[in-house]
């Protein structure tokens, strides 16, 4: 019953992550995101697997800390992407475009 709520816990925090790398992809700005938040919850995350593998207990909650950890680490890339497009903007005297374009 435990992994049941740990896994419930995990896949809840999972589900918010797909919709935070398509808003960072689209947008094309790091404005108004935290890489100190990020790092903290890959930490958490890192602590979750390293848990589960010191324990010797690696169940089908293991995949979620997994895709978890990947999913952020996707944001965190995006963040860096992101932060250099907004330097380059800035040299050119730009802003940002508020429109859900692709980038090129």
């Amino acid at each position: 019953m435990t992994e049941l709520f740990e896994a419930g816990m995990v896949i809840a925090f999972g589900i918010s992550w797909p919709t935070s790398i398509l808003k960072s992809y689209t947008s094309g700005t790091a404005k108004g995101k935290s890489v100190v938040f990020l790092l903290c919850i890959l930490l958490g995350y890192v602590c979750g697997i390293a848990s589960k593998l010191a324990a010797g207990n690696i169940t089908y909650v293991f995949i979620f800390y997994v895709i978890n950890f990947i999913m952020v680490s996707v944001d965190l890339g995006l963040f860096f992407r992101n932060r250099r497009l907004d330097a380059k903007r800035s040299c050119r005297g730009g802003e940002p475009s508020l429109k859900k374009t692709p980038l090129r």
